[in-house]
Formats: C-alpha cells, sequence, structure tokens
C-alpha cells in the first residue's frame, strides 16, 4: 500500500481527513487497519498574512515545504485538506516534491457522477470568490454558484472565527442552513461544502440540498490510491486543466 501525505493547512478540516482517511481502512481493511499516513503542520499564522495581502505565491512555498517534508516521511502522495489552498498550489511555480490528488478535481468528479448541473459553493471567501471551483465544475458541463455578497461575509467570518478553532454553535448552522435554502432557490441541485471545516457543522441529515463533502471525498480519494484501487496522481502543483468531458 502507497504511503500518503496529508498537507495540513488548516487543522479542524485536516484532523477530520485524517480521522476519514482511516476510518475507510477500518471499513474495507479490517479493525484497527488503514495504509500509512503522515501529516504535516505548518501553523495556519505563517500563512494568514499572506492570504490578506494577496501574496498566494508566498502560500504556495509554505504549503511546499510541508510536501517536501511529507517526501522526506516517505509519502508517495499527497492531498492537502484544504480547499482554498489549492488557490496557492495552483499557481505557476516549482514543481513540488510529490504528486498530489487536487480536491476540486475530486469533487467535480463526484458531482458529475451524480449528474449534477447547479451546484452552490460553500468555503472561504477567498474561495468562494476564486476561480477553483469555476473552473473545476465548467469541465464538467457544472455551473458553479456561489452564494450572494451578505452570504459570503456570513460564511467566510463563521469559518475563521469559528470552525477552523473548531467552535460549532447551533446559531451558526442555522444560518448556513439558510444560505443553502437561497442557493436551492436560485436553482441548485447539491451544495459543496468546500471548506473542509464546514462538514462538521453541516450534515446530510440537516442540509436542505444534497451535499458534496470535499473532506471526505478527498480522504476516500486518497485511500484508493493508496491500496492500488486507483493510479498515483501525476500533479505536482501548477495550473490545472481539465479535460472537457
Amino acid at each position: 500500500m502507497h504511503h500518503v501525505g496529508i498537507v495540513a493547512h488548516s487543522i479542524e478540516g485536516a484532523a477530520l481527513c485524517f480521522r476519514a482517511f482511516c476510518h475507510e481502512g477500518f471499513r474495507q481493511l479490517g479493525p484497527n487497519e488503514h495504509p500509512d499516513v503522515t501529516v504535516d503542520a505548518i501553523a495556519l499564522a505563517h500563512s494568514m498574512p499572506s492570504w490578506h495581502s494577496g501574496d498566494h505565491q508566498r502560500v504556495r512555498e509554505i504549503l511546499a515545504i510541508s510536501v517536501a517534508r511529507l517526501g522526506a516521511a516517505g509519502a508517495t502522495f499527497f492531498i492537502c485538506a484544504d480547499n482554498t489552498a489549492h488557490t496557492a498550489l495552483e499557481l505557476p511555480g516549482p514543481d513540488l516534491a510529490l504528486p498530489g490528488l487536487h480536491i476540486a478535481e475530486v469533487v467535480g468528479d463526484k458531482a458529475a457522477r451524480d449528474r449534477r448541473t447547479r451546484v452552490g459553493i460553500l468555503g472561504t471567501r477567498y474561495l468562494m470568490d476564486g476561480p477553483v471551483y469555476p473552473r473545476a465544475l465548467a469541465a464538467r458541463g457544472i455551473d458553479a454558484v456561489p452564494p450572494d455578497f451578505e452570504d459570503r461575509d456570513t460564511v467566510n467570518r463563521i469559518i475563521f472565527d469559528e470552525l477552523v478553532n473548531g467552535l460549532i454553535r447551533d446559531e451558526s448552522r442555522n444560518k448556513f442552513l439558510g444560505v443553502i435554502d437561497r442557493l436551492a432557490a436560485r436553482g441548485c441541485d447539491a451544495v459543496a461544502l468546500v471548506c473542509t471545516e464546514i462538514p462538521l457543522l453541516i450534515t446530510p441529515d440537516v442540509a436542505p440540498l444534497p451535499t458534496l463533502d470535499s473532506t471526505r471525498l478527498l480522504a476516500r480519494a486518497a485511500f484508493d490510491v493508496a491500496v492500488g484501487r486507483d493510479p498515483v496522481p501525476t500533479w505536482r502543483g501548477g495550473p490545472l486543466v481539465t479535460p472537457t468531458r
């Protein structure tokens, strides 16, 4: 089995992804069994000034350090359990030390398999305003629909003030559900939870639309590669152009 490396840009989402990966092993391989997995975490505090200033190249450099350390630890490939970080990973630059699975490609493939046509996007403002999911979904003939500006502010605030700090509040859950209701009213047939912490707050049993849980989808995709069911990825960062389906 392949050794998986997890880049932990934000801790709560990475922890959930790590647990989901290991639990997939328990389910498919037997009690207490899973492929080797290593997590590397450079504190988010080192990247936030660059996110605020728009210096995404600096964020890419920090993420590259994590990928290199995972390679030194013996990982065969990496996953980054942070959707927003892929904005930086997609920038041109030196090849990363390991190949990686791209989270938006994983989510986009699931949306296509489910025959979705119009998907609401919930994540950080950097992601909702950015190109990562519009590109990945458009390549599969799917519309990406962010919330309106006021709802984007609400979602972004809850992510950074609460979810990345492990705070789960019923009041915030209800606000998210209202955002999803409004996306449904705009014709969305699913909602992508594309901040890896959001699945801690919004679960399929409460969501008014079918959910695309980026955290668990990435963990399962990594597991399939680790056990040889799918090929090892080849992407080493930089622009990613998906062939139109």
